[in-house]
């Protein structure tokens, strides 16, 4: 059954830790680490909370996801605001800021959630909506970094460095990161 319509104060807190949670055990482990058991212990809540505020596992994955790409693109646009490395930007967009300190094993986990998220068509609105925010905050990264793309040209820029990292991750080279770096910069360069 689903959270009635109107929360109290304690009830989002509930289903805010439920998210927060269900974000947590996707950017570790995937889709597969979301279960309704999993969620409900990582959060510190019981397991019927898990059911009540959310009206399926499908409900809590997008839930999730939408947070995890949030907190990811909020995470890139404070570090645009610092004034970081716009190309260390470019590179946390694309692969995940967890790239910058974890390597390999965090882009095979970002690669993981993008492929598996084809695989379930329920994430096809929210993912679509993130495309938007995402385009516009790697277009004014890359702007920043000196590269001004044409019209379709960030969709061309991404799609050249997942294709170089995905490469690099088939032929098992320890540095995707660095593999991302090389062809950003060759895409730059054009």
């Amino acid at each position: 059954m689903a959270a009635p319509g109107r929360q109290t104060e304690k009830g989002e807190r509930r289903r805010a830790l439920l998210v927060d949670a269900a974000a947590d055990l996707l950017a570790e482990g995937g889709f597969e680490a979301i279960r309704h058991r999993a969620v409900a212990e990582r959060a510190g809540v019981p397991l019927a909370a898990t059911t009540y505020y959310f009206s399926s596992l499908e409900d809590l994955v997008t839930a999730a996801l939408d947070s995890l790409a949030r907190a990811e693109l909020a995470d890139a646009r404070r570090l645009l605001e610092l004034r970081d490395d716009p190309a260390e930007i470019v590179l946390d967009l694309l692969l995940g800021p967890r790239s910058r300190t974890e390597g390999l094993d965090a882009v095979l986990r970002r690669f993981e959630r993008l492929i598996g998220s084809g695989r379930r068509p329920f994430l096809a609105t929210v993912l679509r909506e993130q495309r938007v925010e995402f385009d516009a905050l790697l277009t004014e990264a890359l702007a920043r970094a000196g590269f001004r793309p044409r019209p379709g040209g960030v969709r061309r820029v991404t799609a050249l460095v997942d294709g170089a990292v995905l490469s690099g991750l088939i032929e098992a080279a320890p540095d995707p990161r660095g593999i991302a770096r090389e062809a950003l910069a060759e895409a730059v360069a054009e």
